[in-house]
């Protein structure tokens, strides 16, 4: 048997004005039979989402170790039981002695205490997220993205008593004083993984212009079409399809945004969190599709965060209603905005779950981190941390499970855990004290 056709290059791109638009896995980029063995060559991806405010934790966390218990608060997930597991008895850096915000957000990642000080002195560690991007970002355009939903980079001080905001503006470090920026604007993130970077002026006259990024690249997409096989065509239909809505949205909001507020605002961020959240999930999706990186991380609001959220009839702030004071009506809404937040994360696990790769989905060559770096919220509680591992992690991961773990073992040890998942043997990392698998 012979098999003549020629293989894509994985790095294809489309290339238009001031655009190169990185394609999604084909498997017309594996020669003939290899395609068989292309799940060996399907990329493993890191990602941590970040939920701020901690958790009251009998809504979160299952009774006894094993299958895993599905609670009020993990039930967007139940759809994704066999690939999600739940990790109990957990603690963040410096245990009961740390009991702060800007400690919980700091250390989640770390495996660190912060240094306590509202100056510019500022000392962390580099974050696990980091670590593998060393390891797995070196063949795609970004080694790793860093987004958010609340601009909150113009603190400076302290935002809480005693710990500079930096601290409370990222979880993402690539080094002991160098704090990672996260991108709160669609629009800018989006240029940034596709083109068309330029100035306010120059955004808002392609606004005007209402041009979408697939316009100039048209041809050759029609041509790369004719070239790969029937599924193919399908797939990178459908790729595109999603790059042009992703545009539409932002686009949508940006018209709506110039509209609504003066021409030195910042466009491009939608109306609502729901909006928000779920258009930055879906260019993670895609960023993930089209191998632009293999590492995340999203803070889906930041510690101390006081958005309220009228789509919950809930016009309490957040951080005023973790404060619960052990009124179970408090409690029970704070659950519910919890749950909210699982079910923003739900709809993007769908999303990977619904795109092939090789002979699997992007759900089963991810291993996704989703938690907090605070327990319950009333007193700031280092102990037991909501923290849950989605995803196939490309075979090596088993779901159903709640794992329970000797009580506060540091969450450090579960990254030793993660870096071996990804091929990196690390003797410690942070305040670990033995590994702790995935």
């Amino acid at each position: 048997m012979f098999i003549t056709r020629r293989a894509l290059a994985r790095r294809t791109v489309l290339k238009g004005l001031g655009t190169a638009l990185t394609l999604p896995f084909l498997e017309s980029m594996v020669p003939g039979l290899a395609f068989a063995q292309s799940a060996a060559a399907s990329p493993l991806r890191f990602g941590g989402v970040y939920v701020p405010n901690g958790m009251p934790i009998k809504h979160w966390m299952p009774a006894a170790a094993g299958a895993l218990e599905i609670t009020p608060v993990l039930t967007p997930l139940a759809p994704f039981r066999d690939q999600t597991t739940v990790y109990g008895n957990l603690t963040r850096a410096g245990g009961r002695t740390a009991t702060d915000h800007a400690v919980s957000s700091a250390g989640w990642l770390s495996g660190v205490v912060a240094k306590q000080t509202e100056a510019e002195d500022i000392s962390l560690g580099v974050t696990i997220d980091q670590v593998l991007a060393r390891h797995l970002g070196q063949d795609t355009p970004f080694p790793s993205l860093e987004f958010a939903t609340e601009d909150f980079a113009g603190y400076i001080g302290g935002c809480v008593p005693g710990y500079s905001c930096t601290y409370m503006n990222t979880i993402a470090w690539a080094g002991e004083t160098s704090p990672l920026p996260m991108e709160i604007n669609p629009r800018v993130a989006f240029e940034r993984m596709f083109g068309r970077a330029g100035a306010p002026a120059a955004r808002l006259t392609r606004l005007r212009e209402n041009r979408s990024i697939l316009d100039s690249i048209g041809a050759e997409a029609r041509a790369l079409q004719q070239r790969v096989t029937p599924a193919d065509r399908e797939r990178l239909g459908a790729y595109l399809d999603n790059v042009r809505e992703i545009e539409r949205r932002i686009q949508r909001t940006e018209t709506r945004n110039a509209a609504d507020v003066s021409i030195t605002a910042p466009v491009g961020v939608p109306e609502t969190f729901e909006e928000h959240a779920a258009l930055m999930f879906e260019l993670l999706a895609v960023a993930y599709e089209a191998d632009l990186t293999r590492v995340f991380t999203f803070m889906m609001a930041r510690e101390a965060s006081g958005r309220t959220f009228p789509s919950l009839g809930i016009s309490e702030a957040h951080h005023d209603v973790s404060h619960h004071g052990g009124a179970e009506a408090k409690m029970a809404l704070h659950a519910t905005i919890n749950t909210h937040f699982t079910s923003l994360f739900a709809k993007f696990v769908e999303r990977l779950r619904q795109t092939r790769e090789g002979d699997g989905t992007l759900l089963d060559h991810s291993l996704i981190v989703y938690g907090t770096g605070m327990s319950d919220g009333q007193a700031h509680n280092d102990y037991p941390l909501p923290v849950a591992i989605v995803g196939g992690g490309g075979g090596r991961l088993r779901g159903n499970r709640f794992v329970v773990a000797p009580e506060r073992t540091p969450l450090a040890n579960l990254w030793l855990g993660v870096a071996g998942t990804f091929g990196l043997p690390l003797e410690t990392f942070g305040e670990s004290t033995a590994r702790m698998e995935a």
